[in-house]
């Protein structure tokens, strides 16, 4: 993903799974201030991968685009 910014995903609700669009991204936990250190994420040939920080288990949906997640709000955003 040279030259593209690396998506940053969160999970202030608490889902036990999140579908993604992308293989490799950061994990942030939640929002700050209780967010955990922002991990890189590569799922690499596999379909899902859970972060070993919060225990989110991400799944790869070809259908989303990168700056969508269902269920939808679990896209970071810095300026939150």
């Amino acid at each position: 993903m040279a030259g593209h910014p690396i998506p940053h995903f969160q999970n202030d609700a608490g889902h036990a799974t999140i579908h993604v669009g992308v293989k490799e991204f950061m994990c942030c936990g939640a929002n700050p201030p209780h967010d955990h250190p922002h991990v890189f994420l590569d799922m690499g040939d596999d379909a899902e991968i859970v972060c070993s920080y919060c225990s989110t288990l991400y799944r790869y949906d070809p259908a989303l685009k990168a700056g969508n997640t269902k269920p939808a709000g679990c896209v970071y955003d810095e300026a939150a």
